[in-house]
């Protein structure tokens, strides 16, 4: 590691989750010299991630606003401010369109849109003097289409489209607001889907890099636009291996080659 982020401050929401991508983003951090508060809703985890990195724990329910400003209050406390800020929560609903229910679609809303409007309101205040990074992990699915996950995809759109207004507001500050896109990643959120025999293959045909991504490919984009060597605001960064270039399979494509691996086991 080169240090890049020594020195800085960061926050990192959503790696209460074992070895999912916010801790990983949270482990590159502390390992290029930041000092680390992570968050989320499960203490005992955040705890144990706290003490192997160096860094602090903090609660949050990010479909609370209340919740969200006392856990940027808690970690300027802690850390002496905020230099960088990091969400990677989110809620991965597979559901049809016309099943999703207003429930379905107010508990997205919660977590994917409203959530991460009220982060960034809480955080202008703290970076208006000092400048700094905000970086929203989001999807490639913002750009292009996936079967049975409309409400997920347009809290991810409607994000990266708010982002950019922030950007563009507050850029004089010194406040740089970025989003990464990722395809699909090995997490373990996708461990049970990987497990399934043809159904990762129908996605990797989608790839031109011929693989799909991991949290490492993620945290990687993250350190450099926390860092001071980047110029750019309010773009997306589509880590993705090129995925937007191509797109998803189909829910038949997808289907045919599950068959088609359990066929060839038989």
């Amino acid at each position: 590691m080169s240090g890049r982020l020594a020195s800085k401050t960061a926050l990192v929401v959503g790696a209460a989750g074992e070895g999912n991508m916010g801790q990983v983003i949270a482990r590159r951090f502390a390992a290029e010299g930041a000092r680390v508060a992570v968050a989320g809703r499960n203490r005992a985890v955040l705890d144990r991630l706290a003490a192997e990195i160096g860094g602090v724990a903090v609660d949050c329910d990010f479909s609370d606003r209340a919740s969200i400003f006392a856990m940027v209050d808690a970690t300027c406390a802690a850390l002496g401010g905020i230099d960088i800020a990091v969400n990677a929560t989110g809620w991965g609903l597979l559901k049809p369109f016309l099943e999703t229910t207003d429930a379905d679609f107010d508990r997205m809303y919660a977590l994917q849109l409203r959530g991460p409007f009220q982060f960034v309101q809480a955080l202008i205040p703290v970076m208006e003097k000092t400048g700094g990074s905000i970086v929203q992990i989001s999807s490639a699915t913002a750009t292009i289409m996936f079967h049975d996950h409309a409400a997920y995809m347009a809290t991810k759109a409607g994000t990266d489209h708010m982002l950019r207004t922030v950007a563009n507001e507050f850029g004089h500050l010194g406040i740089r607001v970025n989003s990464i896109s990722p395809g699909v990643t090995e997490t373990p959120m996708t461990a049970e889907a990987a497990a399934v025999p043809g159904l990762m293959d129908a996605f990797v045909k989608g790839y031109p890099l011929g693989r799909y991504g991991t949290s490492d490919d993620i945290a990687a984009g993250c350190v450099w636009l926390a860092s001071d060597e980047c110029f750019m605001t309010g773009e997306t960064m589509q880590v993705n291996g090129g995925l937007i270039l191509r797109g998803n399979p189909t829910k038949a494509a997808i289907e045919a080659s599950v068959a088609a691996a359990m066929s060839a086991q038989e």
